[in-house]
């Protein structure tokens, strides 16, 4: 993929690529790249290519494709983090497995220049036994200090954060414009320092082993902070993937736009669990 197709706006680094619409960039490249590997092209000039493997929108990328491709995948973490939650008592090393391994596949879909299917499948089947480990050792510790119902409201907080921002990216009443991407980007890299200072604490103890992040009230206005934060990312997503279909990205770039989706969702629940949490152990 030509480097100037490498877009920075957007704080999601899986989605950036697809974020400006006023030059070739991703879709361009991506769609000669299509055409080199096809064999096509015939002594043609590249954009004269590229307007014939695109004519039609053949090849393009559809809001359709976008949404059935999550809809998989997304479906696909659901069910593998019923496995990972139905196998934690007897193997809880499982979940640690599937966090290094979910970790290398995400930075390989985020880093490979052509999107790989079969390396999206996996991460979601992987994270999903994450997923549902960490939420049984969520769940275990709210039903240790009385507090019912965690996981649930979780992913309930979770699906109603992505409706609303949807529905409000949709009409308008949040527009992403640059200065509002600066200011993500800003506080995202912000709070990313925040949370390694609070892991190199929470070893020593601080707040109860949660870091700052169990430092009483404060430490639950951070918590807070972390879930809009992962919340507004749904927002600058909904603009990459608008921004990837403007361009007429190829329609195997769905799959990359879907991978993008699912992790931001997985942060968001991931930040509501342990607000949940926090919020239950402090309650006495």
């Amino acid at each position: 993929m030509a480097e100037n197709s490498r877009f920075n706006e957007s704080n999601n680094p899986v989605l950036s690529r697809y974020e400006k619409a006023d030059q070739p960039g991703f879709a361009y490249s991506e769609g000669r790249s299509a055409l080199s590997h096809a064999g096509g092209g015939g002594g043609a000039t590249p954009d004269q290519d590229f307007a014939v493997i695109t004519a039609g929108g053949g090849l393009r990328v559809t809001m359709t494709d976008v949404i059935m491709k999550s809809t998989g995948i997304f479906a696909l973490t659901v069910v593998m983090a019923v496995v990972g939650w139905n196998t934690y008592e007897a193997a809880p090393y499982l979940m640690w497995i599937a966090l290094v391994v979910g970790l290398g596949l995400g930075f390989a879909n985020a880093l490979k220049r052509e999107v790989s299917p079969i390396l999206v499948i996996l991460y979601a089947a992987v994270q999903g036994i994450f997923l549902g480990g960490i939420s049984t050792w969520y769940n275990s510790y709210a039903e240790s200090v009385n507090y019912q119902g965690l996981v649930q409201q979780a992913v309930l907080g979770t699906m109603t954060a992505f409706a609303v921002m949807l529905l409000l990216y949709g009409t308008g009443v949040i527009k992403v414009t640059g200065k509002f991407m600066r200011m993500m980007m800003i506080a995202l890299v912000s709070y990313a320092f925040i949370g390694i200072a609070s892991l190199v604490s929470a070893l020593f103890g601080v707040g109860g082993g949660w870091g700052f992040y169990g430092v009483g009230v404060w430490g639950l206005l951070l918590c807070l902070v972390g879930v809009a934060l992962a919340a507004l990312t749904l927002v600058l997503d909904f603009e990459a993937i608008k921004q990837g279909i403007a361009n007429g990205a190829p329609e195997r770039e769905s799959w990359r736009m879907a991978f993008g989706l699912l992790v931001t969702l997985i942060w968001l629940y991931l930040e509501i669990l342990r607000f949940l949490a926090i919020f239950a152990g402090g309650r006495d």
